[in-house]
């Protein structure tokens, strides 16, 4: 490559033009604050806890029909329609920060497409003594 074309090259490399923020690597930049429309929070009375399980409703049976949803929305209810996931395995699918999945799997709730099981708290856990009585009661018979 000649001195010139290479100065050429870089004069425009340098230049921020409409496809600045593009890069051919990664492809177009989406952020995050753009996914969830601004929110930080999702408007559902479910607490979602990164363990928190997403299973999908039998009325998610064909998500990518629906126009309303983002393909985040719609990659989110795939996965969990091939097997239930949680919040922090959608985050790491997905890779995004888990505060956006946390939004976009509460918009999903909301539109009524997924649920969310929760884990048994520890507080409601049967305790360890009883568990043992009951193992040596077993034993005795």
């Amino acid at each position: 490559m000649s001195d010139e074309a290479e100065r050429s090259r870089r004069k425009r490399d340098q230049t921020p033009g409409p496809h600045h923020w593009f890069d051919d690597e990664a492809g177009p930049v989406v952020r995050p604050y753009a996914m969830t429309r601004g929110r930080t929070s999702a408007a559902t009375r479910h607490r979602l806890d990164l363990i928190a399980v997403v299973v999908p409703e039998p009325a998610a049976d064909d998500p990518g029909r629906d126009q309303t949803l983002s393909p985040e929305h719609v990659e989110i209810v795939e996965r969990c329609s091939e097997q239930p996931q949680s919040i922090a395995e959608l985050a790491a699918g997905l890779d995004l920060p888990v505060g956006v999945v946390r939004v976009l799997v509460g918009d999903l709730v909301e539109d009524e497409l997924v649920h969310v099981t929760r884990p048994v708290p520890p507080a409601e856990l049967p305790d360890v003594s009883i568990l043992r009585e009951v193992i040596n009661g077993l034993r005795a018979l």
